[in-house]
């Protein structure tokens, strides 16, 4: 017996401080969530505190947290979990997340419809607490100076069927998903069928309300033009949290115009792909026509690729059809191909809605979920007939489903300059591509195949894309392209790997913006835009100013 407690305790030597240290870490972690709660219990006196902040313990706490996450991926049993949900009724419950999280250094996430790709908005490898915006979703539409204030929680199907309430002959250029939220779609620029008559989602804020790293509500007027600038296309997240957004409504006829049509290999689908490419991005304005390759089963159980083409046309389909004659002969439109219908209306049959759906699934704030790996690129050049047959033959591999979307620019994009938003893809761009493979499957080995899979497609579009650097959309956040190091806390040239793809030459004056309004940086995440500011980031600092300096001479 003595033999064997002198032979363990070298090992209790080395154990005791070990399990003091973790007893110790335990209790420190215990003692923040309580002083935290009892910062918002404090603070929320005036209503009934479960109406405002779920625990871990309480009963709804799972539901909360599960309710606008699309993806699955990220609502797992090891996924790391708020110690709090804050969902705030008011801005001052805002206000006092942002305060009581920051005096007791507990990192915050906010989450407005739930479709980060990546989970950001709600998840983290840090103590955090997730503000959920679920219950700003006020919308004010006023028809007499086309404008409207969307709170940030509030989706684009509750958007666009508010103003549809209100107006047949106003829109707003936003996406296609109606269940995406509002607060992160603008922060990072948003796109979608108007984008060539348009532009962007972000192009049409003109003011917003927003609580800062100190918990102030600022305004367009009170937080001034560089941070005004900022939030349009250069994640919200990273600046503070935005309350809601001041658009411009844009006109649109009476009845516009759709078609939808699906070529497949035998039919010449890939030629026609590489005809779209010099067609659909100098077309006019009113005509925007994207092309889509699914991947699916035929009946006989092959798998096989459809190419669609959707287009929306502000105008009458006589006018359409000789338009596409013109233009894009190939592609075959005749008038019984188009379909007339209203601008909200478009916006079902684009998302796949049957015809004749009720307007009111707009107002639905989920939608069927699977689970989902997607990138982006941008296209300068056309790609040739040789390099879409290989894309085409990547997504005949067994997968369950795989999509590739292409975006054309023009028009109204390439009027619009670089820098005049942080969302800097404009001039020079033929198209954007949207890559996505979903699948139904749990597991850790479906999840790596299917996300294996989409970075080996990523890879071979390599040669066919931008260059220096490879662009893409910070809506479609892709954590493959880089992260910050220390969740937030990093230096100039690991962060730039990322921010110039999403960014370009904007992600230097970003930083600025960061360090005056935020420079202790208490709003971050894996890629929000980081502030050099102390300790062995000040030669990081230095270079971003130095850098900048010679880019805005």
């Amino acid at each position: 017996m003595a033999s064997s407690s002198s032979s363990s305790s070298p090992l209790m030597l080395f154990l005791i401080p070990f399990l003091l240290f973790s007893v110790s870490w335990a209790s420190s972690h215990h003692d923040v969530h309580e002083n935290l709660l009892q910062c918002f219990i404090s603070q929320y006196s005036s209503i009934p505190i479960s109406q405002v902040v779920y625990t871990q313990n309480n009963s709804s706490y799972l539901a909360i947290l599960d309710s606008t996450i699309q993806n699955p991926r990220f609502s797992t049993p090891t996924t790391p979990k708020p110690q709090l949900i804050i969902t705030p009724l008011t801005e001052s419950h805002v206000q006092v997340a942002v305060s009581c999280s920051r005096k007791y250094g507990v990192q915050i996430r906010t989450r407005s419809g739930g479709h980060d790709y990546e989970g950001l908005s709600y998840v983290s490898d840090v103590p955090f607490i997730l503000v959920d915006l679920v219950n700003f979703q006020s919308i004010s539409v006023n028809v007499k100076d086309n404008s409207a204030w969307v709170q940030s929680g509030a989706t684009l199907g509750q958007v666009y069927y508010r103003i549809a309430e209100k107006s047949k002959t106003l829109a707003f250029p936003a996406g296609l998903c109606p269940s995406v939220g509002v607060g992160g779609h603008l922060s990072g620029g948003g796109y979608g069928m108007l984008m060539t008559k348009y532009g962007l989602a972000a192009d049409n804020v003109i003011d917003a309300q927003m609580v800062d790293a100190n918990g102030i509500v600022l305004n367009r007027v009170s937080m001034g033009e560089d941070l005004f600038w900022a939030i349009r296309g250069g994640g919200g997240a990273s600046f503070g949290i935005i309350l809601s957004w001041k658009i411009t409504l844009v006109p649109v006829p009476p009845i516009v115009t759709v078609f939808r049509l699906n070529k497949f290999l035998g039919e010449g689908a890939i030629k026609l792909l590489h005809r779209w490419q010099y067609v659909a991005p100098n077309l006019p304005k009113d005509l925007f026509l994207k092309a889509i390759l699914d991947a699916l089963p035929s009946q006989s159980g092959e798998r096989i690729v459809r190419a669609s083409f959707d287009a929306l046309f502000l105008g009458s389909a006589d006018k359409l059809a000789p338009l596409m004659e013109e233009g894009f002969p190939e592609l075959g439109l005749k008038l019984k191909d188009c379909i007339q219908m209203s601008w909200v209306e478009s916006t079902l049959y684009f998302y796949y809605f049957p015809l004749g759906t009720s307007l009111d699934v707009l107002l639905n704030r989920t939608r069927n979920k699977d689970f989902f790996k997607a990138k982006s690129d941008y296209v300068k050049e056309p790609i040739s007939e040789n390099g879409l047959e290989g894309l085409w033959n990547r997504l005949l591999d067994d997968i369950e489903v795989g999509q590739v979307i292409f975006s054309p620019y023009g028009g109204r994009m390439s009027e619009i300059t670089e820098s005049q938003i942080p969302f800097p893809h404009r001039e020079g761009n033929l198209y954007m591509i949207h890559y996505r493979v979903a699948w139904e499957e749990k597991g850790i080995i479906a999840s790596n195949m299917h996300i294996s899979w989409i970075r080996k497609l990523y890879s071979y579009m390599a040669p066919y894309v931008s260059k220096f650097p490879r662009a893409a959309y910070i809506n479609y956040r892709d954590l493959d392209l880089g992260t910050n190091h220390n969740n937030g806390l990093t230096s100039y040239s690991q962060a730039k790997v990322w921010g110039h793809k999403y960014f370009k030459r904007n992600f230097e004056r970003l930083i600025l913006v960061k360090i005056t309004v935020d420079p202790t940086n208490f709003f971050r995440n894996e890629q929000s835009v980081p502030a050099f500011t102390s300790g062995g980031n000040k030669k990081s600092a230095f270079l971003c100013y130095f850098i900048l300096f010679f880019i805005l001479m």
